[in-house]
């Protein structure tokens, strides 16, 4: 019987909870762990960067697998310890996890039977030595990781059939209940948060049946827990005809435990659309589903008009079950401003869901360290990242936006941030992936949608410094394409080594950055122009730095790897001295004292060797053009950089700048290769001959540091040289030059859509573990 409702829905503010993604899933026989691959492990100081969020409660991992995985008497309990008792003094509650898409030590499985009692056991030794703990997640999502694990043959044991998938759903709601049973033995008031992902599934008129069968299907972890599967259930033959005895079955009906707080999961990706029609879509969004074939795809990416989003499924649950509800998963995979508005409209419709009478405690942001390679469904170690509030890729982990807007949301300030201001990329035009998009059926139009912020950007803008060069046009392009306010100025809208242009564009605009972009170039010109060159590399920044300091606005601007002679033989990082060996060289350094003595909160990037998809005159463009018209192309074989897809960086600055970073950064593909080995490798990539390449050493009229490869201390945020080139020939190859990739988001957590394309990888040497 489904209890009575809670009556209490409008007695306590919503609270802010925080988690950690801690997966340890199985692969064969491979364990990929989160708590390595994001530095926790080694990091106990992390609880005091949890803690500053202003969080009440986190989601915090006690693992089977890490804690006890050869049994309980060899049970080491070190690191629980100490980072349980740490987050007891700092006040934040804990909701203890014990298996996350896990499936136990290696001599088990979530099919083995004896798999309930050894999790119980565990369970049992944790409230012993924790008693002070009252909230447990025994085994998160449930019905998801038997999905994944039995259905779709993702993880161990790799079932591909409904009665393997059932099997190892009951093996885990069973665990969940003998856990809880063993944990109120030694703390009778510890309570149950269980989770799962409250993925619903629209579609096409062809596509209802299945659709109806996935939307129950959800509700099946719960369910059992809640001893409401019998001969009445919706799914009582499909469950039976599985050849699971009924007994197993009504196991639950006599042994209940229901939620004391059910955990909703949701993500962009847990709203799909099934359409009959799978040619029109990708093809990797194709396949079939009860044998029919189909596309399985994020709703946001097909339906015209949006869903309403979280708050109608909140409903669904409290009419569903009367029991009070927490939002345990809130993460989109995006660009930075899409995280903070995502954040914001869940924590909108948790609070609008308050006031329509539902019982919804709080909202978690997910995860807090970010996670890895969840676009593959954690099959594989690639190094894909993303970022949570804290970034792991420096040497500590560096507090992103997400983190001051917990702090403004937990303290119940109000939120600052201009970016907020704009639509999230599953709400604006052009997230559309098949022409004309499907009309949204009635019953979704018909559903209010309170609680959503769909306004425009009539906010403060960004002002973008350089509107005839590369990298001024190539910020309004991605500008305009993240939904991000801007004006793009040219020299007569604001010459920046002229006080009052820049401080008639500041008070005429308004903004609340600006990235500035110009500058003079010309790198061997500069010897016999330097009077120039310094007007517009040195004193022009300076004053621009100090105008933004002024007005409190943030300045992000640019220099250069010719700060550096060249004579070291590693690449070098942002706190090597600078030493240029040009009057181009000597205007960058110069500037960067200057602005950073006007303005310590600017951001000075340091980069070199542009390439990208957006204009004809970069260096790898020229070199295959040539090289593909059969043309002779000389580039130099003895002066070492590193190059920077242009895409990558400004992608990276607008993050940069919208999470106010300062001080002096390099950003770089990575990698030390000559100008002729880019273009080797470039050509290679490409399939062009490159036997009319001419790789020799060049005389310039300014001198040139012979090695100048860059890499970052602070963290490295571009991907690898090898992918940004895979990405550049793609754009380069396609008939409209002027096509862009789709915003990545997080990989789809249903079987059919399995491949969104992967964003930037991180390499492995950037993640920084194990340093506070």
């Amino acid at each position: 019987m489904i209890p009575k409702k809670s009556t209490n829905s409008h007695a306590r503010p919503l609270e802010l909870w925080g988690g950690l993604e801690c997966t340890v899933n199985r692969v064969r026989d491979e364990y990929f762990s989160q708590l390595d691959r994001n530095g926790h492990h080694g990091r106990a100081c992390d609880i005091g960067r949890f803690a500053s969020t202003g969080i009440k409660a986190i989601r915090y991992p006690v693992l089977w697998e890490r804690t006890a995985p050869d049994g309980i008497d060899k049970a080491d309990w070190s690191w629980a310890d100490e980072r349980l008792n740490a987050l007891r003094e700092a006040n934040v509650t804990p909701i203890a996890g014990l298996v996350h898409h896990g499936s136990g030590p290696r001599d088990t499985s979530l099919v083995d039977p004896a798999f309930p009692e050894r999790l119980a056991e565990y369970a049992g030794a944790v409230a012993a030595r924790y008693p002070w703990i009252e909230y447990y997640t025994p085994v998160n999502e449930p019905c998801t990781t038997a999905r994944f694990a039995g259905l779709y043959g993702v993880w161990y044991p790799h079932g591909r059939d409904d009665r393997t998938f059932i099997e190892a759903l009951l093996v885990q709601c069973k665990a969940v209940v003998l856990s809880m049973r063993a944990i109120r033995a030694v703390n009778p008031n510890a309570k149950l948060v269980q989770t799962d992902d409250l993925g619903k599934t629209y579609g096409t008129p062809e596509m209802g049946k299945v659709a109806e069968f996935y939307n129950e299907r959800r509700w099946l972890a719960w369910d059992l827990l809640c001893g409401t599967v019998d001969e009445h259930h919706k799914l009582w033959k499909y469950l039976t005809k599985t050849g699971i005895p009924l007994e197993e079955f009504l196991w639950f009906r006599d042994n209940t435990c229901p939620p004391d707080i059910i955990g909703v999961n949701y993500y962009v990706t847990s709203e799909r659309w099934l359409d009959h029609r799978p040619e029109r879509f990708p093809e990797h969004h194709r396949g079939v589903a009860d044998g029919i074939p189909c596309a399985d795809i994020e709703a946001s990416r097909v339906l015209a008009t949006p869903t309403p989003g979280i708050a109608p499924l909140l409903a669904e649950v409290w009419d569903r079950y009367g029991l009070p509800l927490a939002i345990t998963e809130a993460h989109i995979d995006a660009n930075r401003e899409d995280q903070l508005r995502w954040l914001l409209e869940i924590w909108e419709a948790a609070q609008q869901s308050q006031q329509n009478g539902v019982d919804v405690r709080a909202v978690t942001v997910w995860s807090l360290l970010g996670s890895f390679d969840w676009n593959s469904l954690v099959t594989q170690n690639k190094g894909y990242y993303e970022p949570g509030p804290f970034d792991v890729r420096s040497p500590t982990p560096r507090p992103t936006a997400l983190a001051r807007m917990m702090k403004e949301l937990s303290s119940g300030s109000a939120l600052s941030h201009p970016v907020l201001r704009g639509q999230g990329w599953w709400r604006r035009p052009g997230r559309f992936l098949c022409h004309p998009p499907v009309a949204t059926p009635a019953a979704l139009t018909s559903i209010s949608a309170d609680g959503h912020r769909l306004v425009g950007t009539n906010s403060a803008p960004i002002l973008i410094l350089g509107a005839t060069g590369t990298l001024g046009r190539a910020f309004a392009r991605v500008c305009r394409k993240r939904n991000l306010n801007f004006r793009l100025l040219s020299r007569q809208d604001m010459d920046i080594a002229d006080h009052a242009s820049v401080e008639r564009a500041l008070a005429q605009y308004q903004p609340w950055a600006v990235i500035n972009t110009c500058g003079y170039v010309r790198v061997d010109d500069a010897e016999n122009d330097a009077q120039r060159c310094f007007r517009e590399n040195t004193a022009g920044p300076a004053i621009l730095a100090a105008a933004c300091a002024r007005h409190g606005v943030h300045l992000t601007t640019f220099s250069s790897d010719l700060v550096f002679d060249g004579l070291q033989s590693r690449p070098y990082v942002e706190s090597d001295p600078v030493s240029p060996l040009n009057a181009y060289g000597r205007s960058k350094a110069q500037a960067e004292v200057a602005v950073l003595d006007e303005n310590p909160d600017a951001l000075v990037v340091r980069t070199s060797a542009f390439f990208g998809p957006w204009d004809g005159y970069n260096f790898v463009t020229l070199a295959l053009n040539a090289l593909e018209r059969g043309e002779s192309f000389t580039a130099s074989n003895d002066l070492v950089i590193t190059p920077t897809y242009v895409p990558d960086l400004v992608h990276a600055c607008l993050d940069l700048a919208i999470d106010r970073e300062a001080g002096v950064w390099h950003l770089a593909n990575g990698g030390e290769l000559t100008w002729a080995e880019l273009a080797r490798k470039a050509a290679d990539k490409a399939g062009i001959d490159a036997g009319r390449l001419e790789a020799r050493s060049i005389v310039y009229p300014a001198a040139r540091p012979a090695y100048a490869a860059l890499t970052s201390e602070r963290g490295i945020l571009l991907p690898r040289l090898e992918q940004a080139l895979d990405r550049y020939l793609e754009l380069r190859n396609t008939e409209d030059p002027e096509i862009e990739e789709l915003q990545a988001t997080a990989e789809s957590r249903q079987p059919v859509a399995s491949g969104h394309r992967q964003q930037e990888e991180t390499p492995p040497e950037a993640i920084q573990a194990g340093n506070c």
